[in-house]
């Protein structure tokens, strides 16, 4: 009889105490439920702008004078004497440098060599003691009053180069400074050697900062989109394949967001069109965003680089 009892007993504490455990659990699992519910990610944010888009070619050019001309020597010999440096100004029929025709046993006067052009000289290989003859260059004088870039365009290119076309001109001596040029002469004919076609930029308005011999950086524009929809790369997450954006639906600092689907359009940049989905306005997560969800709860930290005031 007493073993009876004691067995029910054993029984019956046993069965309390599996019932106070799947209690404990399904209020834990409660307790989960509600604080994943309400978790709340911090992300940073910005403003969905309207602007131009624009897409373009990068060339690397030299800065040259429109107008350079060769100046050559009316007789063969010797430079016997150099009346000009580099970088200096001569005027038209100006002396630039002097040729000895001489020959063993016959003595010449000296040849004036003389500048064909007003201008700056750019050129001038030549020291004294070198043989020249008529068919040798001595001294290039170009007017640098009036520069060019030119640029050799690859054959695949060619369709979306045209005059007048607009282009953004960096320099190494001027870090950060942005030169604005547009394309005057663009060659009817490709050079069957490289497969190019050469075409020239004139710098607008002419700065002095500019110097014949540099070397240019040339973003030649070839697209423009007006007013459009632009948002950072970054902003965009894809969901099986397909393009979303997670928008705000409320102004303030803690607030849900949407997950909305957009149309994309072209990208330069690390910038994006947006065709669909988006108008300017719409606040927008740009970091952050990758383990949100439709709904999700968020803290936003910054708007467009700016701290939010807690």
């Amino acid at each position: 009889m007493k073993k009876t009892i004691v067995k029910t007993s054993v029984i019956l504490a046993a069965l309390f105490a599996s019932s106070v455990m799947v209690a404990c659990k399904g209020k834990n699992s409660g307790a989960g439920e509600n604080e994943e519910a309400e978790t709340v990610y911090a992300v940073n944010a910005d403003v969905v702008q309207v602007g131009n888009l624009d897409n373009y070619l990068e060339f690397g050019g030299d800065i040259s004078s429109v107008s350079a001309v060769d100046v050559y020597p009316d007789a063969s010999g010797k430079i016997s004497r150099i009346t000009v440096a580099v970088g200096d100004t001569v005027h038209k029929d100006q002396i630039i440098a002097y040729v000895d025709p001489s020959r063993p046993g016959m003595n010449y006067s000296e040849n004036p060599v003389k500048s064909p052009i007003t201008g700056r000289v750019t050129s001038f290989p030549p020291t004294i003691g070198t043989m020249v003859s008529p068919s040798y260059s001595i001294a290039k004088v170009s007017d640098t009053d009036e520069l060019q870039i030119k640029i050799n365009v690859a054959e695949r290119f060619i369709s979306r180069i045209k005059e007048n076309q607009k282009a953004i001109v960096t320099l190494d001596a001027y870090p950060g400074v942005e030169f604005i040029a547009r394309v005057f002469e663009v060659s009817p004919v490709l050079d069957t050697t490289s497969r190019t076609m050469l075409a020239k930029l004139k710098v607008e308005p002419a700065d002095s900062r500019i110097k014949a011999g540099m070397y240019a950086r040339v973003k030649l524009i070839t697209d423009t989109i007006e007013t459009a929809v632009v948002i950072p790369n970054d902003a965009i997450i894809y969901r099986d394949g397909k393009p979303y954006v997670f928008v705000t639906n409320t102004a303030d600092m803690s607030t849900t967001v949407s997950m909305i689907s957009i149309k994309e359009g072209l990208t330069v940049d690390n910038r994006t069109e947006i065709q669909e989905g988006l108008k300017a306005g719409d606040t927008i997560i740009i970091k952050g965003q990758s383990l949100l969800s439709d709904n999700s709860k968020v803290k936003i930290v910054s708007i467009s680089g700016k701290a939010v005031e807690k």
